[in-house]
């Protein structure tokens, strides 16, 4: 018989099973290879795995290590907030608690607090990176945008939003759009998508437009690294901080956001922003979110 470890999945940025966006929890991952991590997370063929070692410092909750179906990434929310949320169930009491798990990253550590309050289970982690500009890579005309998404020219940005370009661990292209129908209708168009990626250095296009029952919807599509399109992207939520900073809708202070992601593929993904800015500037990020779990068994291991 193979050699197994067990894994559990994950429903995350939701309390209902089979909305928000699905995560795979592989546990008792030391020593595995790079390798056998990127196979197992090819075969969940879910937008993320995350595979949970022993933290290098004891003070630690755990080490973890994140891949996409193609490639490992440094750091992503929904394996953060899942992950944790499911370390701090293992040994939670009955009833309300208030817990800190903190994760080792690629991208840095990774504070969550995780609480249960009348059944209801949270979390919140600070972002590793604080969003910046990437240095390199350019923003793509309207009109490149638009051909890569299926619009047209009028209906990229919105208000004082305009298209950008971010990176916080991952990086993102930001597209605005005029209202939900644009929103709805766009999807990744060949190949002035590959042009306007190229363009941008960005592994993903992460599209936004005014809410109505949030402050703003979104969708994200990575299709070359395997994700056609993401449920709930924490990551770019966090780094969507630098856009709207750059948009001029963030003043100093605390500015805390609902997010709304995943309406259109069938699984509502509710994810919580909060900003604060200092004389102009970004000091910190915090997205927070719940999780329900789904599934449990064991996966064999590939082949070293």
């Amino acid at each position: 018989m193979p050699e197994t470890r067990p894994f559990q999945t994950w429903d995350v940025f939701t309390q209902t099973r089979f909305a928000g966006n699905p995560l795979a929890i592989v546990e008792d991952a030391d020593g595995l290879s790079t390798a056998q991590m990127q196979t197992l997370a090819r075969e969940f063929n879910l937008s993320e795995t995350i595979f949970v070692q022993s933290p290098e410092d004891a003070a630690h909750s755990a080490k973890v290590r994140i891949f996409f179906p193609t490639d490992e990434i440094p750091f992503a929310g929904h394996p953060t907030i899942g992950c944790a949320i499911w370390l701090a169930l293992k040994s939670a009491p009955e009833g309300d608690f208030e817990t800190r798990i903190v994760l080792e990253e690629q991208a840095g550590l990774v504070p969550v607090d995780v609480s249960r309050r009348a059944g209801q289970i949270d979390a919140c982690f600070t972002a590793p990176v604080l969003p910046h500009a990437p240095g390199t890579g350019r923003v793509p005309g309207d009109d490149l945008l638009a051909a890569a998404v299926g619009l047209t020219a009028a209906q990229i940005g919105f208000g004082t939003h305009r298209a950008g370009i971010w990176r916080g661990g991952p990086g993102f292209l930001y597209i605005p759009v005029c209202d939900l129908d644009a929103l709805a209708a766009s999807q990744p168009h060949r190949p002035a998508w590959d042009e306007a990626m190229q363009m941008s250095g960005m592994e993903g296009a992460y599209l936004y437009a005014p809410g109505g029952a949030c402050d703003y919807r979104a969708r994200m599509f990575a299709p070359d690294g395997g994700v056609p399109e993401d449920p709930a992207t924490g990551s770019a939520s966090a780094i969507l901080a630098a856009q709207l900073r750059a948009c001029g809708v963030l003043g100093d202070g605390r500015s805390q956001l609902t997010l709304h992601q995943g309406v259109e593929m069938g699984r509502p993904s509710r994810i919580g922003l909060e900003i604060r800015v200092e004389n102009g500037a970004l000091a910190e990020v915090r997205v927070s979110g719940s999780a329900v779990p789904v599934g449990e068994g064991r996966v064999a291991l590939p082949p070293r």
